[in-house]
């Protein structure tokens, strides 16, 4: 899969979101980087995603004029996976949901509850 059309893939994920996802995204930015500087898994791996910002969830009174949050989406960890097509569109709903799912401050049994994990 081509860059351009993961960023689509992405992009779909976040369309498609339930209406009361939508309405609670606040200050985020979703974008799609090539590649985890650095930045690795607990396996030693590249990678997915990441949420980088504070859950809506610890906001207090005094959150204000801050830079927005960012959700970042590696693109050649999941073309590392050598999934077929279909399965590679799996992954990256599941990564996008998920990272969402930290924006909001969403327990893990919360996002298994929704089908997010």
């Amino acid at each position: 899969m081509h860059i351009d059309e993961f960023e689509a893939e992405v992009g779909a994920v976040i369309e498609d979101l339930p209406q009361w996802v939508k309405d609670e995204m606040d200050n985020v930015f979703v974008v799609v980087e090539r590649r985890s500087e650095h930045r690795q898994d607990c396996a030693g791996k590249g990678l997915l995603g990441v949420y980088e910002g504070v859950s809506i969830d610890e906001r207090g009174f005094d959150y204000f004029g801050v830079t927005p949050d960012r959700i970042i989406i590696f693109y050649e960890s999941h073309i590392a996976l050598g999934l077929d097509d279909e399965e590679l569109r799996d992954e990256i709903r599941t990564t996008v949901l998920h990272e969402i799912g930290h924006h909001l401050g969403l327990t893990d049994a919360r996002l298994t509850e929704l089908g997010w994990d």
